[in-house]
């Protein structure tokens, strides 16, 4: 056997090699920004935070004017209504993301030429 590699085997073999990375490229992912659960994450830190402010701001303010209950429970519920209020915001700006992401889907399908197929 010779030491030299057959140059017409390495062109055949590296064509063939080719051949079958082209067939087996993966499809392009799409990125996912936000999973489900991160968002899930986010809205509930958003409403807890709006709570936790409230009930701060509550407490203090009872603690200056000795009116131990009262501001507490007005703020602990102006708390929750802002930490509501910011959950929809972020579900209509999470939704907006999505509506843009899928028009700019749409349009690129649209740019694409479409195939035509005839029957002879």
């Amino acid at each position: 056997m010779s030491e030299q590699p057959d140059p017409d085997r390495l062109k055949a073999l590296e064509s063939r090699i080719d051949a079958l990375k082209q067939t087996q490229e993966d499809a392009p992912r799409k990125e996912y920004h936000h999973s489900m659960a991160s968002v899930a994450w986010r809205m509930v830190t958003e409403l807890v935070a709006g709570l936790g402010i409230g009930f701060g701001i509550g407490l203090g303010l009872d603690a200056v004017f000795g009116t131990k209950p009262f501001l507490m429970i007005i703020f602990l519920l102006v708390g929750f209504a802002a930490g509501i209020r910011v959950m929809i915001g972020t579900a209509q700006e999470l939704q907006e993301q999505r509506m843009k992401a899928a028009a700019a889907a749409d349009e690129t399908q649209a740019d694409e030429p479409a195939t035509e197929t005839t029957k002879d």
